[in-house]
Formats: structure tokens, sequence, C-alpha cells
């Protein structure tokens, strides 16, 4: 009987040395965090009849029609811009860039609108915010509401979701400001 309590406290022995490890400990909460350069803004210029200041860091390609895709490689997105003349059809463009805008509704939490006039330099428009799980967050439209409409759009090649690109989506949203407001027509 001896043998077999001692086999048992033996037993029992090892499993407690065997079994004493480090506490487990959940990991604090952290988040990602991602620095982008400052920006530093270059005037963008060529055969179109117009011209505006753009991100040093982002890469323009396309100039098709004096439509442009603005790259950001390291935060895949793009600003898309668009250009048209008015040709006695305003009221047109100014439906088609609104309904592009509200189509992102379905996914969007919140839509703010941002009107932009600059009388000075004859630049109308208005600036969207998209919140949400959207397909794009940023976009916008200028006119001089005689001879000149630019659309506007960013998209990011990644699925939707707000909370991660939150941080790209800031800073290419600024970009897009800053484009839209220092644009001027030729």
């Amino acid at each position: 009987m001896f043998k077999r309590i001692l086999s048992i406290a033996v037993l029992l022995l090892a499993l407690t040395f065997l079994s004493c490890k480090d506490d487990v400990l959940p990991k604090p909460a952290s988040f990602l965090r991602l620095d982008y350069p400052e920006a530093k803004y270059v005037n963008f210029e060529n055969t179109c009849p117009f011209s505006f200041e753009m991100n040093e860091n982002a890469i323009i390609k396309g100039e098709q029609n004096c439509g442009f895709a603005i790259t950001y490689p390291k935060m895949k997105a793009t600003i898309y811009l668009t250009y048209k003349p008015v040709n006695n059809d305003i009221e047109k463009l100014l439906k088609d860039a609104q309904k592009l805008t509200y189509e992102h509704v379905i996914k969007a939490d919140d839509i703010l609108e941002q009107p932009y006039l600059n009388p000075k330099k004859k630049v109308y428009g208005m600036f969207y915010q998209v919140d949400g799980n959207a397909a794009t967050n940023s976009q916008f439209y200028v006119t001089d509401s005689t001879k000149h409409f630019i659309t506007g759009s960013v998209y990011f090649y990644a699925k939707p979701n707000f909370d991660s690109i939150m941080p790209a989506a800031s800073y290419v949203k600024n970009d897009m400001q800053r484009l839209m407001e220092t644009l001027k027509w030729k």
C-alpha cells in the first residue's frame, strides 16, 4: 500500500511540475500605425484647359481627353479625374456628378457635402465625403458654369472597409481638396 501511495504522490508531484507554465496573458490592445510623408505639392500643367497642384509623391497617368489617373502606389489608391467641356448641358453634367455620388448611399453611413465657391478664379463646385464602406470615400466636381466641368473620385484597390483604410483615405482626401482648391482655368 505504501508503494501505491508513493507512486501516486510521485505522479502528482510530476504532474505539478510539468503543468507549471507562465500564465497566459491577453495581448494589450494596439493599433496599426501608418505614417505617410508630409504632403508637398507641385503645380501640374499641360495642354489641357486647366492646371492644379498635386502631391509630389503621386504619379499621374492617362492624360486622355484631359482625364487623368493620379495614383498612390504605396496606398493602393487612385484619384480619377474626368474633364468634359460644357456645351449648354451644365444641368445634365451636374445631375450626372451628383448621381455618381449618391449611387454609394447603399453602403455609405453618411455623405457630407461641402460647397466650394471661388468667384475670383471662377471655380464652383461640391466636395463629397462618403463615410462608411462605400467604394469611394471622396468625390468632387468643379466647373466655371460655361466652358469647363471636372469630376474627381478616389478608389482604393481593396475591399471597402473604412476602418482599415481611414488613414490613407484621409491623406488622399486632403490631396483631393488641395487639387480642387488650386484648380485654375486657362
